[in-house]
């Protein structure tokens, strides 16, 4: 089989295309091992769909599914386009919906799916926290200091309320955010529906405006805005190999 491994502002992610579906959670623990695999965030199986281009079967690297990933539609997307499944303007399944992407050269825009509020403000551990679902679960909570952010803390979050757990700041109306991701059960270097989550809560504090630049662990820069109550993610993704691997 062959595979190509893609990096969307810090995520990365083995994906490829099928005919055949099937259950693919030991090949994502196989490929996505970062010592004997090909190693990855995640793997994503790209199959035919009657209501959309194609679809997809999204595996975290332990072989745990998930609804929904952000910067995984950004990759997908230019994989598809790239690779003629799709035009520059498609639409795929998820199991959070239909996502409607846009490939212009290497930077994609992504519609999100409608997000859904799950428990208002809230505080824990001395923190204040809010839970929304920007495709899968997501606690969020503002900080002066992004040092703040407790490895410990995050995991105990993230089995009580079984969501990813975000800690962001905003400075000069900019959103810089640090996510603690089930599936990795760690921090990684960027989380699209973290983001969004992020910029819909800061949002709605006013304290940013209805279009606004997030930032990620990795640095890369993304836009996030509303227009007419549709949210809209964009990035840069780059291809990073393609490999054939027994």
């Amino acid at each position: 089989m062959t595979y190509a491994k893609y990096s969307a502002s810090g995520n990365d992610f083995v994906i490829f295309h099928s005919f055949v579906e099937k259950d693919f959670t030991q090949d994502a623990i196989r490929l996505c091992n970062r010592t004997e695999g090909i190693g990855a965030d995640g793997l994503v199986a790209l199959l035919p769909c009657e209501d959309a281009d194609f679809k997809w079967k999204f595996y975290n690297s332990d072989g745990s599914d998930a609804a929904m990933c952000g910067n995984a539609t950004r990759a997908v997307a230019h994989y598809a386009y790239n690779n003629n499944l799709a035009a520059s303007k498609m639409k795929f399944l998820t199991e959070a919906g239909i996502i409607e992407s846009e490939v212009t050269q290497n930077v994609v825009k992504t519609q999100m799916t409608e997000p859904k509020v799950i428990k208002e403000e809230f505080e824990q551990e001395g923190f204040t926290w809010y839970l929304i679902d920007t495709g899968v679960p997501h606690l969020v909570t503002f900080v002066d200091d992004l040092e703040q952010y407790n490895h410990d803390l995050c995991a105990k979050m993230r089995y009580e309320h079984n969501a990813n757990v975000n800690f962001a700041k905003v400075e000069d109306g900019k959103i810089y955010v640090r996510t603690y991701e089930r599936g990795v059960e760690g921090e990684t270097l960027a989380c699209g529906t973290g983001m969004v989550a992020c910029f819909l809560r800061a949002n709605q504090l006013n304290l940013v405006e209805d279009l606004a630049l997030v930032y990620p662990k990795s640095k890369e820069e993304l836009t996030v805005s509303i227009v007419d109550n549709k949210i809209f993610f964009k990035g840069a993704v780059k291809k990073v190999f393609t490999a054939t691997f027994d």
